[in-house]
């Protein structure tokens, strides 16, 4: 079953201030639903953030049946939010989904609509996304779409293994 299957549509659009508190929960909860991380880990803080994260990058937010179900975070090469993009490509960070709306197509709808933005700004040619080695669906998902993985550009943030992997998708 999608989103579409339940008779409401996915509204996807610009975040705006009263949406953080959704955009916060949201984000938390798929995180930690999901075992990415734990209780009291300190990226919990930089998710949870979201003031922060619209000062700095583009937030958006997805809606069906006037309920917070999704939401990512967009942001461009030399940002203060920008992990992998270069010149001439967009980057997606903190795709998140409600775990009571997980399965029902909603990042995949945010997905492509991030392409489909992507395509309409100068300039840009590539989307780019930094995922967790072991976040397989999601890796799943951005092969279905027509990402590719680039692992010249994979990393870590602690100089370790290079677990943090890079998907890129040519427009």
């Amino acid at each position: 079953m999608t989103v579409a299957d339940t008779g409401t549509a996915l509204r996807i659009r610009k975040a705006e201030a009263g949406d953080f508190a959704e955009i916060r929960r949201i984000t938390l909860a798929a995180y930690l639903d999901a075992g990415h991380l734990t209780e009291g880990h300190p990226y919990l803080a930089i998710l949870g953030d979201v003031e922060q994260r619209a000062r700095h990058a583009e937030l958006w937010i997805a809606e069906s049946g006037g309920r917070a179900v999704g939401s990512v975070m967009l942001t461009h090469p030399g940002r203060k939010y920008t992990e992998v993009a270069l010149d001439g490509e967009i980057e997606f960070r903190m795709l998140a989904v409600d775990p009571a709306a997980q399965g029902l197509g909603v990042g995949r709808e945010i997905v492509r609509r991030i392409l489909d933005h992507a395509r309409s700004l100068d300039g840009v040619d590539a989307v780019a996304i930094t995922s967790g080695a072991w976040m397989t669906p999601a890796h799943r998902l951005y092969g279905s779409l027509g990402f590719v993985r680039v692992p010249e550009r994979d990393w870590s943030f602690d100089g370790g293994p290079k677990d943090l992997w890079v998907f890129r998708h040519v427009l």
